[in-house]
């Protein structure tokens, strides 16, 4: 068989790694993304890659070695705090690495990016449909007119996939959860008392259905998160893009929390960024639709809570990719083989996700995270 013309929409971790396998073995694929370039937004904050995951689709990929130049030192501490400022709980790996290194999305992102040879991702190409032209075929639909046909469709264009549609009606809902996005850069030059609690790992501070996330080192990302209605942040009467009325509107919400908490509001720069936190229902799936499938949050969107999102995108595009190389141009064969394990790997993702917003979220926070890891370490 001749082998297949391959579209991948979205430029995210799941299509870049089906992308970069696809690229070790010899399989040509283009790669459609509405930003403009790599550098046209921010990427968010730090990743911690699971071996059997993340790391290996990194493997996959062959870039598991500058991959782990790329990690954090210490980035794997982990430290859990109550409102009052107490610290509940301190876990460190011995040596000061885990199996959990952290890495920067941007860092991780530009790994991929670079690896691909020139051409091989279209920026600044905006899907706004994907049809089936009969056949398996499909054709894509850009924001400026212009169309591309492919025999094979993947869908790794995130939350509100332009692909997914072809495959499910299925949409996001809000998980009940909204986060403001903030960030403390040369935290530990400008703001060395943040640096020192938050430390060079990940920080939670639980308590009332509220969090403070954040993640150290050189730059603090940090997620002033609540469980609110959806209609919070734009009923809420703050105008989010004046940074002091930002930063007095969540002090408000966390007025009852110690100041070396609510530090990290109170200091964060001006780029202040209300999210909604959405997911697809567990256990999402879909019949076999010929020529077509989806990859990473498309696929299986969850929450955060159980840092398995990026992972299980990345190895969705890395066994996507083997599928594919090893079905001899049987693009059919190759879908088959991909979604029978996809369904179940997502369904189990998903429900670790849910369970771990529920942890972290609830009217005796810390306890039920401190609870959890007591039993791990059991």
């Amino acid at each position: 068989m001749s082998p297949p013309s391959i579209a991948i929409v979205g430029a995210g971790l799941s299509g870049l790694t089906l992308a970069r396998v696809l690229q070790t073995r010899g399989i040509a694929s283009t790669v459609y993304e509405l930003d403009t370039g790599p550098d046209a937004r921010r990427q968010g904050g730090v990743l911690d890659m699971h071996e059997e995951s993340g790391q290996l689709a990194l493997r996959a990929a062959g870039l598991y070695e500058e991959f782990h130049r790329l990690t954090h030192p210490l980035g794997e501490t982990m430290r859990v705090f109550d409102k009052t400022g107490a610290l509940r709980l301190e876990d460190a790996p011995e040596g000061g690495e885990g199996g959990r290194p952290e890495i920067d999305r941007t860092d991780l992102r530009n790994l991929f990016v670079d690896s691909l040879d020139p051409g091989r991702i279209a920026w600044g190409r905006k899907v706004t449909e994907a049809a089936a032209l009969g056949g398996g075929g499909h054709r894509l639909t850009f924001a400026d007119g212009t169309t591309v046909s492919a025999d094979l469709v993947v869908g790794a264009d995130g939350a509100w996939s332009r692909v997914r549609p072809l495959l499910s009606a299925v949409t996001p809902e809000y998980a009940g959860i909204s986060y403001v996005e903030l960030h403390l850069t040369d935290a530990r030059e400008r703001h060395p008392d943040s640096a020192a609690l938050v430390g060079p790992g990940i920080m939670f501070a639980l308590s009332d259905d509220k969090a403070l996330m954040a993640h150290g080192g050189e730059h603090i990302h940090v997620g002033a998160s609540l469980r609110v209605p959806q209609n919070w942040a734009a009923e809420s009467g703050v105008d989010w893009s004046d940074p002091q009325a930002a930063r007095e509107a969540l002090l408000n919400e966390f007025a009852d929390w110690s100041t070396g908490l609510t530090n990290l509001i109170r200091d964060c720069d001006d780029t202040i960024v209300p999210r909604l936190i959405y997911a697809l229902p567990t256990g999402h799936s879909w019949e076999r639709v010929p020529g077509a499938t989806l990859v990473g949050d498309a696929a299986h969107l969850m929450s955060p809570y159980a840092g398995e999102g990026a992972n299980i995108a990345m190895l969705d595009g890395a066994e996507l990719a083997l599928a594919i190389a090893e079905s001899d141009g049987d693009v059919e064969a190759a879908l088959t083989r991909y979604e029978t394990a996809l369904f179940p790997r997502g369904a189990a993702a998903a429900e670790a996700s849910a369970q771990g917003l529920e942890m972290c979220f609830a009217a005796d926070s810390p306890r039920a995270m401190l609870d959890f890891f007591a039993e791990e370490n059991r």
